[in-house]
């Protein structure tokens, strides 16, 4: 006879929120206007690829994959694997944030809680930034914020 399956803890219940429209417009009208005040951090180097920090007041808000390659951005969810080199990559996406545009359309996540506005530059989507339920604040990457930190970037 085997042992019962050891008991699985569920995420406590809420109450399903009602998402307006509206909601969405105001998140996106929020990175909109915070879009100007977004600033390159120092790269962050891994064996295989180059991550640039977006910042946002002293708070990282997401990270932009960087391609030593072609001097460019990758597309979210693509990191390049390229020999790493951060050689440029900080002004080069410094640059690139000046170029980038907020689309106009949002998804929710229920698990965090908040709406996710993507950024683009030319036809990549390269940012997703978290605005809160209420669509009133920014929600910066903490673990990212930390990292930042702990390197001194």
């Amino acid at each position: 006879m085997s042992a019962p399956f050891p008991p699985v803890r569920r995420p406590p219940h809420r109450e399903s929120r009602i998402l307006k429209p509206e909601d969405a417009e105001n998140a996106i009208e929020l990175v909109k206007q915070a879009l100007p005040f977004f600033r390159a951090g120092e790269p962050i180097v891994h064996p295989d690829h180059v991550d640039v920090p977006v910042l946002y007041l002293d708070f990282a808000i997401d990270r932009v994959h960087y391609d030593p390659r072609t001097g460019n951005p990758s597309p979210k969810g693509a990191p390049p694997h390229a020999e790493p080199s951060m050689e440029g990559a900080r002004e080069r996406i410094e640059e690139v944030l000046k170029e980038a545009r907020v689309l106009d359309g949002a998804e929710f996540r229920e698990p965090e809680d908040c709406w996710i506005v993507p950024v683009a530059w030319k036809s990549f989507i390269i940012l997703h930034v978290r605005v809160s339920a209420d669509a009133k604040e920014l929600i910066p990457d903490y673990h990212l914020t930390e990292e930042v930190r702990r390197h001194g970037l």
